[in-house]
């Protein structure tokens, strides 16, 4: 279960939630509406290492496999 960042369109927080999957909706603790993930911060691969040149967006990135 994976800790990703999150960002409230609506309101701006900015905040972390434990997730169970990565496209699970997400509300924003402070006016509850839906949040979108943030992309901002280091990425790791699957094997603990600093990937190079990876956008963290795993959808459009190859680079972690």
């Amino acid at each position: 279960m994976p800790i990703l960042q999150y960002k409230c369109e609506k309101c701006g927080k900015k905040f972390e939630e434990l997730v169970s999957r990565f496209d699970d909706t997400v509300l924003c603790p402070d006016c509850k509406q839906p949040a979108v993930r943030d992309w901002n911060g280091e990425v790791f691969s699957a094997t603990g290492q600093k990937t190079k040149k990876c956008s963290g967006n795993c959808k459009t990135c190859g680079g972690c496999r």
